[in-house]
């Protein structure tokens, strides 16, 4: 295994507000990771810093050795949690914008998942279902043979078939020698494929743990510690 994201002293200020407070942590390849934490706690502000869009105010993170940049962003594949697609496009004419941008995209690999869920690439994305557009996404980014994905709520607002279609590709779709960092809320889904877990509480990392970790040592689910160290 080799380190492939390392958070050092990272903090980001809004004003006057810290969203995140000297958060340290390192992850390594072949793992499934869990971003967990309640709303305001600072997953969002750690993701975009990871993809570039924000820049710290203290500390510094490094993507397989690398600050975020130009060489960087072509190690991660990063699933928003709001649609990205251009409505007005085929899903073929995605796939090939896809292809352009990202020299690691999978063209037989996005055509071979479409093909399973009954997707044809000529269909306009507009006439999708809300749930259909996120399998549609989701094969985009996993479609890559990144070494960092990072999918923000992947599995938010759609319903249980579609979820568990999104966790088996997941699995079954990333390189084996990355990372898939995770933020989601609806733990009890995503804990049965995780790996390893990081609580954020506050901004600040309270907890770096594997999953068998806490299982063996706390004699809890995932879930159920999250609603302990969480308890309002």
């Amino acid at each position: 295994m080799s380190e492939l994201l390392r958070c050092e002293n990272l903090t980001k200020r809004y004003g006057a507000l810290t969203a995140l407070n000297n958060v340290n942590l390192t992850l390594e390849s072949g793992k499934i990771v869990g971003l967990l934490g309640p709303n305001g706690s600072g997953k969002t502000t750690l993701i975009k810093l990871v993809n570039g869009l924000l820049q710290p105010d203290g500390g510094r993170i490094l993507i397989d050795g690398q600050e975020p940049g130009v060489e960087s962003k072509k190690k991660v594949a990063y699933l928003p949690d709001h649609n990205f697609l251009n409505n007005w496009m085929t899903v073929s004419q995605m796939v090939s914008l896809f292809a352009e941008f990202f020299e690691d995209f999978r063209k037989e690999t996005a055509y071979d998942m479409l093909e399973k869920l009954g997707i044809a690439p000529n269909v306009r994305l507009k006439t999708l279902s809300k749930g259909n557009k996120e399998k549609v996404a989701l094969i985009l980014v996993m479609s890559r043979k990144a070494l960092l994905y990072v999918l923000d709520e992947p599995i938010a607002g759609v319903d249980p078939a579609t979820r568990d279609y999104i966790i088996s590709t997941i699995i079954g779709n990333y390189n084996p020698e990355a990372v898939v960092l995770i933020s989601t809320h609806l733990i009890s889904d995503i804990e049965s494929v995780l790996d390893e877990v990081l609580f954020l509480k506050n901004g600040q990392l309270v907890m770096q743990k594997t999953v068998d970790g806490i299982r063996e040592e706390e004699g809890k689910s995932v879930d159920e510690l999250f609603r302990e160290v969480f308890r309002w």
